[in-house]
């Protein structure tokens, strides 16, 4: 497990004064300010809550807002800690009523660093626990990466990009390549419901059970033992989405099952069409029946597969990217290579984003027939 104590090394700290200096010069201040607030309204609002809001006029939606959001965040502290900053408040707001007499005010003043000073120590707590969490997540998200494939591994007669990028430090979404035998490759793309810890290590175990069973020529027979394996150990209400491929090299064809994910498509000279949609997503029901589809692709035709985390791309506006925006760029790419129509649908979605924080992962396989 990676250790925080490198975080504290001073041959790394570049200095507070030029940290902040570079922080002015280099951050933008407002846009970081106002993207924060609303990660904090997000966070600390319920949905009836935000409909109170919208019915409330401008002066009293501001401060019905500052109250729910303080007691919200008062709420979730610890007990000791609740405690701590209460009476750091107290303190913070005690007044001299005694006149000029300076004794009171001395000890007025330091009552109130004393107020200050607790208020500070439970914002250095909750730092120190945030930063401790972040060291544990970006440990997780080094394993996650060590087990991605190689982003263009290679195949006689196609070409392949495979691309998963977190929303938050570790990932729920799987994409995965795995050469059976030397005739035969299998491709994985899976999306845990959820996002965080509990959906990437769900994307852990789904990886090794399908590579458990992937010396199985038959896709339909693996997606249905991964999902009676996922019925059986999974908690309920935690379901994921498998699109489970097979390719041969040298071939024209390529097999696959869909186990409830959004459905690849094919692009061709002529538009683009999107494959039949497939069954239940693993571990909703048992012993489930899953249906093979094929597909075979002329040479310069292309193959992609991808998440929600594509078409559900928010703006500041919180429209959607959406499934028909994605279709109509396809057909514009498929002169290019799988690398470059991968990186130029992530641009696209970013530039409709702008600065607002990704809401999922985003995944994508690009298949290209040579």
């Amino acid at each position: 497990m990676t250790s925080g104590n490198s975080n504290n090394n001073t041959s790394e700290d570049p200095g507070l004064y030029k940290t902040i200096k570079k922080d002015f010069k280099e951050g933008d201040i407002f846009t970081n300010i106002k993207r924060d607030f609303s990660e904090i309204k997000e966070f600390y609002i319920s949905p009836e809550q935000k409909k109170r809001l919208d019915e409330m006029n401008s002066l009293k939606r501001f401060f019905f807002l500052l109250w729910w959001i303080l007691r919200s965040m008062i709420l979730k502290l610890t007990p000791a800690r609740r405690i701590i900053l209460l009476i750091g408040v107290i303190a913070c707001i005690t007044i001299n009523t005694s006149g000029n007499n300076n004794k009171n005010s001395n000890t007025s003043i330091e009552i109130n660093l004393l107020g200050g000073s607790l208020i500070l120590l439970v914002l250095m707590l909750e730092l120190k626990d945030k930063l401790l969490a972040k060291d544990e997540l970006e440990a997780g998200r080094k394993v996650q990466e060590s087990l991605m494939p190689e982003e263009s591994p290679l195949l006689a007669g196609w070409s392949l990009w495979l691309y998963t990028r977190p929303a938050n430090e570790v990932c729920g979404d799987l994409v995965d390549y795995i050469k059976i035998n030397p005739e035969r490759a299998g491709i994985v793309m899976a999306d845990v419901a959820g996002k965080g810890l509990n959906a990437a290590l769900l994307t852990a175990k789904l990886q090794a059970t399908v590579r458990a069973y992937a010396d199985d020529d038959d896709p339909v027979r693996i997606v249905s033992r991964v999902n009676n394996i996922f019925f059986r150990d999974s908690l309920r209400k935690i379901f994921a989405s498998l699109l489970y491929l097979q390719i041969l090299p040298n071939s024209n064809k390529l097999i696959f099952v869909n186990a409830g994910h959004l459905p690849p498509v094919i692009v061709k000279s002529d538009g683009t069409t999107e494959m039949p949609k497939g069954e239940t997503a693993l571990d909703l029901m048992k012993d489930m029946a899953y249906t093979l589809h094929q597909a075979e692709l002329s040479s310069g035709e292309v193959f992609i597969c991808y998440s929600d985390g594509v078409t559900e791309t928010r703006n500041k506006e919180g429209s959607f990217f959406g499934s028909e925006r994605f279709l109509k760029l396809l057909p514009s790419l498929i002169s290019l290579t799988p690398n470059d129509i991968g990186l130029k649908i992530i641009s696209e979605t970013d530039i409709f984003s702008r600065d607002t924080r990704p809401n999922d992962d985003l995944s994508l396989i690009i298949i290209k027939r040579i």
